[in-house]
């Protein structure tokens, strides 16, 4: 059945504002913030980068992931941070209810709605990762996180990461790097709730040194990245026999 994609752009760390209600429970906790554990630095530059270029609904969040980490899954260990996990249940109940539950299911609303309409759901998630943790370097400058069970997913990482390598050559592309695609988050709650040929989950991950030096680079992957993504689901579209 020939059928059109519909692009979702998401960005669950965009920020690191706390609430004031709040923000008493951050006394100590000022620093962290400001850090990679506060948010994502340069994901929602690139969320609404790529949204624009693709004309694609965007959803994001610019509440510190501190407060309750929206692409975590309830029960999550590290759901709630240090400095809210101490908090009374009517407290995590309360900011669950106002910021976590909310968020997630108005995208997951709207996910199922393209489907109903017939089309196939092409969902980015924009993220950042910080160029060494735990003394470890992080060797990529791009990361994209898929299923590899998904094989449309598969399929389009796999485009997609030879089409970056010919928009900016310079740099290193890598799938399912920092991190696995099938670990603990949103596209991966999502991947079970909607089928492989209806659901494609993309976790876009780009190394924060670019973001923190404003370098060329930078500049670059703000161009590439979308570039490159819409030539990637032409080709797809191609391999698959999609319109």
């Amino acid at each position: 059945m020939d059928r059109t994609n519909r692009f979702l752009i998401t960005c669950e760390h965009g920020g690191n504002r706390i609430p004031p209600p709040y923000r008493h429970f951050f006394h100590g906790h000022e620093a962290l913030l400001e850090t990679h554990r506060g948010y994502d630095p340069g994901a929602l530059i690139m969320a609404r980068t790529v949204a624009a270029a693709l004309s694609a609904p965007l959803h994001f969040s610019t509440t510190s992931r501190l407060l309750i980490d929206l692409n975590r899954s309830l029960g999550h260990a590290r759901l709630y941070s240090e400095a809210t996990r101490p908090a009374p249940a009517e407290t995590h109940t309360e900011i669950r209810e106002r910021y976590y539950l909310p968020y997630r299911q108005r995208i997951e609303r709207e996910i199922a709605s393209s489907i109903a309409q017939g089309h196939r759901v092409i969902h980015l998630s924009s993220h950042s990762f910080t160029p060494e943790l735990e003394g470890n370097v992080r060797n990529a400058d791009i990361g994209l996180l898929y299923d590899p069970s998904r094989m449309g997913e598969r399929m389009l990482c796999s485009y997609w990461q030879q089409c970056l390598k010919q928009c900016a050559p310079e740099l290193r592309v890598r799938r399912n790097y920092p991190y696995t695609g099938t670990s603990d988050g949103f596209t991966a709650y999502l991947r079970r709730r909607f089928a492989a040929d209806d659901y494609l989950g993309i976790e876009l991950e780009i190394n924060q040194k670019h973001v923190l030096a404003r370098n060329r680079h930078w500049r670059s992957l703000r161009n590439s990245v979308p570039q490159s993504l819409r030539q990637a689901v032409a080709d797809f579209d191609r391999a698959s026999g999609a319109t």
